[in-house]
């Protein structure tokens, strides 16, 4: 419920960060009666659940696919697929690329319709979300948090999510001074990432990605290809979507756009007809794209501060379901405390 407080109004959780996690955890919050709000600093929703518009066609370019493990994340899932919103793209890898036989390991890989962005805004539709909000501070006033973003809006909440990357939660605490006890800090500090440089390019004229769509080669300079058109979410165009591997894109992640898109095109080169021709390109840098140490459990529920939960991928990730499950996992942790 909203409580009011003076002149300002107290809401129940206040959710940092529209990715997976995020909106499931609000989602589920919402549900169980409690006021949720979501801030959210960039000017859309879905975090690396990522698609971009380029010419006349879409790709993906953060998040490519994902399996299901746990009944709680395909029972969710399960209401994708019947909406619509979800569709079974392959089983197995072999030989480096995706094949819809011959590699079967049982498990589903899933894509979502129109790009994964739409998930994202499918869950984005039932709760209150303020975008290009860019937070200041956040600091414990009495039981509760009050969070202040860069254009002086206040957010007071009883209970705070963080579900950004988790270097940026801890500076976010920091800013304010906000003091995590130290077996809580060490176990956020262990966490660590790799990034990932990731292109778009829309070629006319012919590609080559074998069927159903994607290329994986974790040791190769580009070590995932995909054409999202043979994926299936962009039949206008044909868009391929390129990651350069953890190692490659640590040495060029500063590298100017025109650089790296010779590294991509030295990848990408080897699956293109005589006749194809790059009619453009996008660019894209995730600083935190891969968990390469990973908490132990779904979230983490900070000791000695009012209610504050850590959920994201690299909670008990990484993967999409990873996000999902950290997400459901802090939003149970956060009402057992409200």
């Amino acid at each position: 419920m909203i409580t009011a407080t003076g002149s300002k109004q107290t809401l129940d959780v206040l959710v940092v960060g529209a990715g997976l996690a995020g909106l499931l955890a609000a989602n589920q919050l919402q549900a169980a009666g409690y006021s949720v709000q979501v801030v959210e600093k960039a000017r859309g929703v879905g975090g690396r659940l990522a698609t971009w518009r380029l010419g006349p066609g879409r790709g993906d370019y953060g998040a490519q696919f994902f399996t299901v493990r746990e009944p709680q994340f395909q029972a969710i899932v399960d209401k994708w697929l019947a909406l619509g919103l979800a569709f079974e793209w392959t089983r197995g890898w072999a030989a480096g690329s995706a094949v819809n036989n011959g590699a079967d390991d049982g498990f589903p890989r899933y894509a979502i319709t129109s790009g994964m962005t739409a998930v994202a805004k499918h869950l984005a539709q039932t709760v209150s979300i303020h975008n290009q909000t860019k937070l200041a501070q956040i600091r414990v006033v009495g039981d509760g948090w009050e969070v202040v973003a860069e254009d002086g809006r206040t957010f007071t909440a009883r209970a705070l999510l963080l579900t950004p990357p988790v270097p940026q939660s801890l500076a976010l605490l920091d800013a304010d001074n906000v003091s995590l006890t130290a077996a809580d800090r060490a176990a956020l500090e262990r966490i660590e990432y790799a990034p990932c440089l990731s292109g778009l390019f829309w070629v006319e004229g012919g590609v080559s990605v074998p069927a159903p769509g994607a290329v994986q080669q974790p040791e190769a300079a580009i070590s995932w290809l995909a054409d999202n058109q043979q994926k299936g979410i962009s039949p206008e165009a044909a868009v391929v979507t390129a990651h350069a591997n953890p190692l490659q894109s640590k040495i060029w992640y500063e590298a100017p756009k025109g650089e790296l898109v010779g590294l991509f095109m030295g990848g990408l080169r080897p699956y293109l007809l005589k006749t194809s021709v790059i009619e453009a390109q996008h660019i894209h840098r995730w600083r935190y794209a891969l968990p390469l140490v990973t908490h132990p459990e779904h979230t983490l529920l900070a000791d000695g501060l009012p209610p504050l939960a850590f959920a994201g991928d690299a909670f008990n990730g990484p993967r999409v379901e990873g996000a999902a499950l950290s997400g459901l996992a802090a939003a149970a942790a956060l009402q057992s405390c409200l």
